[in-house]
């Protein structure tokens, strides 16, 4: 690939870099839609614990956003459950 069938491009939003080749790119509105709001949250536990828990993930091949979404969701808004 020669150095001219790349086009820089300036973010459109904070955190997110962008390499245009000589077709296609990145567009407004394309990828998966989001399902809600992201928050960062850092969690302690024991170790034990934290074994457990990938232990789990893993075993049900979740990642650990899906199954820390799903205790929340089955918690905190159980209306919103498909199974509900």
């Amino acid at each position: 690939m020669s150095h001219d069938e790349i086009k820089l491009s300036i973010p459109k939003r904070e955190g997110q870099i962008s390499a245009l080749f000589s077709r296609g790119g990145p567009r407004e509105g394309a990828g998966r839609r989001g399902i809600g709001h992201t928050r960062k949250v850092s969690v302690t536990l024991p170790p034990d614990a934290w074994e457990q828990f990938e232990h789990y993930c893993a075993e049900h091949r979740l990642s650990k956003s899906e199954l820390l979404r799903e205790l929340l969701l089955e918690r905190f808004a159980p209306q919103n459950r498909e199974d509900a």
